[in-house]
């Protein structure tokens, strides 16, 4: 019988993933960062990113819904209240991803109809709720795990925004001003369950593929918006 990894091989097994998949280095991020993306180019990213930011509460719900102990399920809605705010002086990541939209040159409207929608990002996003919401639950956790390596991405992008596109509003990029912070609480707690509950060296394989999974469709989502700006 293999026996489970130590877990500092395991949390390194996890980061390694990160390292070598994660979507920091798809080639529409480093157009992005080095400032070459036009204005419409970025309003057509903003856009289709937005379905995916949409979609993070159902696939936390649906998450939510499998997690055993009220502790672990009051600890994970904060994510919901993070995303949809709790009133009109906590606004959530999806209104500050609105007003990315906006100084982007797109409209709310536009935002949540979907309109431009790319069938890539579509399937990739839906991918990602399907594969939540019928894993088991520690193996959806495990697929959060992409926060580890956002936070070096948020603060490269502010910086690109700042000396690259002027012209977006600086309220735009309050989602990525806040996100760092949450990120790494979110993943921090995520990391604490992982560790816990994957104790089989069957459901730390599972783990780490399902955080494969997930750089895959982050980079999926790139890679159509990609093909449709630039091309192949």
């Amino acid at each position: 019988m293999t026996e489970p990894l130590p877990q500092d091989d395991f949390l390194a097994a996890l980061r390694d993933v990160g390292a070598r998949k994660y979507h920091d280095k798809h080639r529409f991020h480093v157009l992005m960062n080095e400032g070459h993306l036009t204005p419409a180019q970025l309003k057509v990213w903003a856009l289709n990113r937005f379905y995916y930011q949409r979609s993070i509460p159902a696939k936390d719900c649906a998450l939510m819904a499998k997690m055993p102990m009220p502790l672990d399920r009051r600890r994970w809605r904060q994510r919901l209240l993070d995303q949809d705010g709790t009133g009109p002086e906590d606004e959530g990541g999806i209104e500050k991803w609105l007003r990315l939209v906006e100084a982007c040159g797109g409209t709310r409207d536009e935002a949540w109809r979907a309109e431009g929608l790319l069938p890539g990002v579509r399937f990739a996003v839906d991918a990602y709720v399907h594969f939540v919401r019928d894993e088991p639950w520690v193996i959806g956790v495990a697929s959060s795990l992409t926060e580890l390596f956002s936070p070096a991405l948020m603060s490269l992008r502010i910086a690109a925004f700042e000396q690259h596109y002027p012209w977006v509003a600086a309220e735009g990029l309050t989602y990525f001003r806040g996100r760092p912070t949450r990120a790494n609480k979110d993943s921090d707690h995520a990391i604490e369950l992982v560790l816990a509950h994957c104790t089989t060296r069957a459901l730390q394989r599972q783990a780490i593929g399902a955080l494969d999974f997930k750089c895959d469709l982050l980079w999926a989502q790139l890679d159509a918006i990609y093909a449709h700006c630039v091309g192949t």
